[in-house]
């Protein structure tokens, strides 16, 4: 079984920094793309950004130029450096795999606020 898990989240104040990160685990054979989604409350999932088997990379027009993913094909990881946070950044990110009919992790909560 393919496994995702999230840490990094976490409080930090408007203008701050986090860095999250995704560790895959499990049976994984073949390329597939990343991606870091979030879901604010009363809000649908959205996405974040996403990282292609390749290292093409595609941002939320709300987040371009704040955030910044990439991957460590070594580790089998994914990070999500996020800086100059804003309130409305406020949500649980996700971790997502698009491999076979797609994975989840459980999500990590980021709560930016004074």
């Amino acid at each position: 079984q393919v496994q995702l898990v999230e840490s990094g989240g976490g409080l930090v104040q408007p203008g701050g920094s986090l860095r999250l990160t995704c560790a895959v685990s499990g049976r994984i054979q073949g390329a597939y793309a990343m991606s870091w989604y979030r879901q604010a409350p009363g809000k649908q999932r959205d996405m974040v950004a996403t990282i292609t088997w390749n290292g093409v990379t595609n941002y939320a027009d709300s987040v371009k130029g704040r955030f910044t993913i990439s991957r460590d094909y070594g580790k089998s990881t994914m990070s999500l450096q996020m800086n100059s946070l804003k309130p409305e950044d406020t949500a649980v990110y996700y971790c997502y795999a698009a491999l076979l009919s797609g994975y989840w992790g459980r999500g990590t909560q980021v709560t930016v606020s004074a």
